[in-house]
């Protein structure tokens, strides 16, 4: 098992990176010293598949354990959710000292978090990641939240995880195409951070796509590394961690505009991220190739570059406008100057955006 560090003083965490790591759960857990009793939030299909693992652990550790499930998909990753999980976590008589445990992707990890920053003004919570995109991304960085049917994630708090754990060998059992949206994520980190990663997802794409052990354990390390390293360095994103926002802007416009149903986050990201290229190029700030290869890598994993016709230019503007990152109506953006360094620009002119939209 490899360690990395969430260096934020005393809300300090290791993300712990092994094959086969469910089972020592709650081990690691019971470690803290938390209160016994402890929830674990999850939904049906990941609970099928891990649940029995994971709850044994936990029992074997000395926890009381129970389950909370919750309907899998975006659409459901809102009020009435959290509310159902608060509703159960003080039915069950759960204490300032308690522990509740995020089991599956980004939507559970993501709702689990911000009921625990509510629940008795913040109670503890662990990830256990079960995705390639919760495992790169969302696991890590303790920005909780819900969506709301005007803008994604507009409502929600900082509340750091005790501990993030990433079993790779659920990617086993993970459908491709949830696959692929992890993949549009680490793609961003090569952009946004680091070439040398950009160039191994050119480099080793049949690996990946495989899912040979050493190729997804290097990216999910890496990833974790310059997520953790941006973090440690901004925590509330006053500045530098912006530029893990890369492709965002666009992205949960498109996501609010389709109703949080018709794509998968990091679709919506790869859409988001190749127009971001597309418009640091119309601002002169870079020439077109590193737009050239973003959009190659983006093919070569049956990403989604261009944006479909049917989605209104006009109405994906306002939504970046109603987007947390945008101050008194300007929009934020975060715009590469080449593969691997990227900028964050206020007061983008939205005309040159809107162009840029219907090319």
């Amino acid at each position: 098992m490899e360690t990395v560090r969430v260096e934020l003083g005393e809300r300090s965490y290791d993300i712990l990176i092994g094959r086969d790591t469910l089972c020592k759960a709650g081990e690691s857990i019971a470690a803290f010293g938390f209160s016994r009793r402890t929830a674990i939030i999850s939904n049906p299909t990941v609970f099928a598949l891990y649940g029995k693992e994971v709850m044994s652990s936990l029992t074997a550790a000395g926890l009381d354990c129970f389950e909370i499930l919750l309907p899998d998909g975006e659409e459901y990753k809102d009020f009435f959710w959290a509310y159902h999980i608060l509703t159960g976590l003080l039915r069950k008589r759960l204490d300032r000292n308690s522990c509740i445990v995020a089991l599956g992707g980004g939507v559970i990890g993501d709702i689990t978090g911000f009921a625990a920053s509510l629940y008795m003004r913040g109670i503890h919570f662990v990830q256990l990641p079960t995705t390639l995109l919760a495992q790169v991304d969302s696991s890590v960085g303790g920005k909780t939240g819900v969506n709301h049917s005007l803008g994604k994630n507009m409502i929600g708090a900082f509340h750091q995880p005790r501990l993030v754990m990433i079993d790779t060998a659920t990617l086993k059992t993970l459908p491709e195409r949830q696959l692929l949206c992890g993949i549009a994520e680490i793609i961003k980190y090569g952009v946004i951070w680091d070439e040398g990663l950009f160039a191994f997802m050119e480099r080793n794409r049949a690996a990946v796509m495989g899912r040979d052990d050493a190729a997804l354990s290097h990216i999910i390390k890496r990833s974790c590394e310059i997520k953790a390293d941006v973090v440690s360095r901004d925590e509330r994103e006053g500045g530098l961690r912006a530029i893990l926002n890369f492709g965002h802007t666009l992205g949960h416009a498109v996501e609010t505009e389709t109703g949080y149903s018709r794509y998968l986050h990091g679709e919506a990201i790869a859409m988001g991220m190749h127009m971001a290229a597309k418009l640091s190029v119309a601002l002169g700030l870079m020439d077109k190739g590193p737009v050239e290869k973003i959009r190659a890598l983006l093919d070569a994993y049956g990403l989604p570059a261009e944006l479909p016709a049917d989605l209104d230019g006009e109405r994906l503007a306002e939504h970046m406008k109603i987007d947390k990152k945008s101050v008194g109506g300007a929009v934020t953006f975060v715009l590469p100057d080449r593969i691997g360094t990227v900028r964050i620009h206020k007061g983008i002119d939205m005309d040159v955006v809107r162009e840029t939209l219907r090319t």
